[in-house]
């Protein structure tokens, strides 16, 4: 079943299980609320005669004027004497009056329903003054003219839930299709995304949750597609970076085996074989671990980290490149700041940054650390010509090379440590003339 059709129908029980626990309750209440209100008139009725028959007829000689005079009103009463435990006078025919005096206790005050065959009456009594006489007025009033009402309430009542029901079924069947309609739509959009087609999607009208789930739907095929571009560059890449040694060892050792060098030459190719194959076992190892690294198959040991401690290291480590290329190495670091991360990792990706600054500087590398706000800031910088625009979009990419490069995947490694390590890396312009890489991590 649709989605639509499943909250227009849950919306549906759930409003006639209300309507029918309303209809009942009020059904159940009302019947006493009429009642109720029925024997405040009665007794504001008999309230009424008694006052007008105490102040025309005081004694009980005058019994028959007080017949006479309730005679005229149009009402169901008794004139009962409690003295006497009997019905002075009724203006109900007399089969009733007998079967109501023998069927109820007329001396008990608290019931007020009186019942006879199949009928039963509200009661309302009000006494005479004074008390000594022990006259009492009892009027009645059939309770099935209270049902009726109650009845034709019921009705009214009725009609109003079912037009109600009506209106309150089409407005959810109206917000339902409203709802379900950007997702029916949205729906169709993953389906270009399986299908690969990222260049159809297009976006949909929505609001609130739905809209937020429709731009993590585009957010994700934008992913994905550039995922997948950077999936093709890499294999395009890695077999060109591949191609390219195993060539020159297969030339060289074709060479060798075919003994067209001489002693020389062969001692030349044997040289650039060895230097090959290194080249070669270090773009692999650096692959493993990339590969490694975004797969998060490496587990990070993270610990508190003194970066001071860690800046130092990699200046030690970085120095003897330095002075083989004649690169003034300086740093400007803050004391008391502290990191949370693997030491190890964090260690080689500085220095990986570090040494490209090396390579690519012209007279020094400048490493300074500094706290902003809630967040730590770690830069490098070097006096080189600095990453060209067009290689600035993808700097972080495997196989991308400057000036200089080596394998391409010194950059591409660094950024996996610092993002599994919680942090960011920004490349930009030195004011120093070259390249600068910003790294940012939240304050431990």
């Amino acid at each position: 079943m649709k989605l639509q059709y499943q909250l227009n129908a849950a919306f549906t029980a759930l409003l006639l299980i209300i309507m029918a626990i309303t209809g009942y309750v009020v059904y159940s209440l009302i019947l006493n609320l009429l009642i109720q209100d029925e024997q405040r008139q009665l007794e504001q009725k008999g309230e009424i005669l008694v006052n007008v028959l105490d102040e025309a007829f005081i004694s009980r000689e005058n019994l028959i004027g007080f017949n006479e005079f309730l005679q005229e009103q149009d009402l169901q009463l008794f004139l009962y004497d409690r003295t006497q435990n009997s019905v002075h006078f009724s203006t109900l025919p007399t089969s009733i009056v007998t079967g109501l005096f023998m069927n109820n206790d007329f001396s008990n005050t608290d019931e007020e329903l009186w019942g006879f065959g199949n009928e039963k009456y509200v009661t309302s009594r009000i006494l005479f003054v004074p008390e000594s006489l022990g006259l009492e007025l009892i009027l009645l009033t059939p309770l099935q003219d209270l049902q009726i009402v109650q009845r034709d309430f019921i009705m009214r009542m009725l009609l109003v839930f079912i037009f109600g029901a009506i209106a309150a079924i089409g407005l959810s069947y109206f917000l339902t299709r409203k709802l379900v309609t950007p997702l029916t739509r949205l729906k169709y959009q993953l389906k270009k995304v399986e299908k690969r087609e990222f260049n159809e999607i297009k976006p949909i009208n929505a609001s609130g949750e739905i809209k937020e789930v429709a731009q993590s739907v585009y957010d994700m095929a934008n992913e994905l597609q550039r995922y997948i571009n950077t999936q093709q560059t890499f294999f395009q890449n890695a077999s060109h970076e591949l191609k390219t040694p195993l060539m020159t060892i297969q030339g060289y050792a074709e060479g060798i085996k075919e003994k067209v060098f001489d002693e020389q030459e062969e001692e030349k190719g044997l040289e650039v074989i060895v230097s090959e194959v290194n080249r070669l076992k270090k773009i692999i190892n650096e692959m493993i671990l990339l590969a490694k690294l975004e797969s998060e198959e490496i587990t990070y040991q993270k610990e508190k980290v003194v970066l001071t401690t860690l800046i130092d290291k990699v200046m030690e480590r970085a120095l003897p490149l330095a002075t083989e290329k004649n690169i003034e190495l300086r740093k400007e670091v803050e004391e008391s700041i502290y990191l949370k991360g693997d030491e190890e990792r964090l260690l080689r990706a500085l220095l990986n940054l570090a040494v490209n600054g090396i390579r690519h500087g012209k007279s020094k590398l400048v490493i300074s650390s500094s706290m902003q706000s809630s967040q730590i800031m770690i830069t490098i910088e070097d006096d080189g010509e600095g990453i060209s625009e067009d290689l600035m979009p993808h700097i972080f990419h495997r196989f991308v090379k400057g000036k200089n490069g080596e394998t391409g995947l010194g950059l591409a490694i660094s950024r996996a440590i610092i993002e599994q390590s919680g942090g960011k890396i920004q490349a930009g312009k030195s004011q120093l003339g070259g390249a600068k890489f910003t790294l940012i991590f939240n304050k431990l």
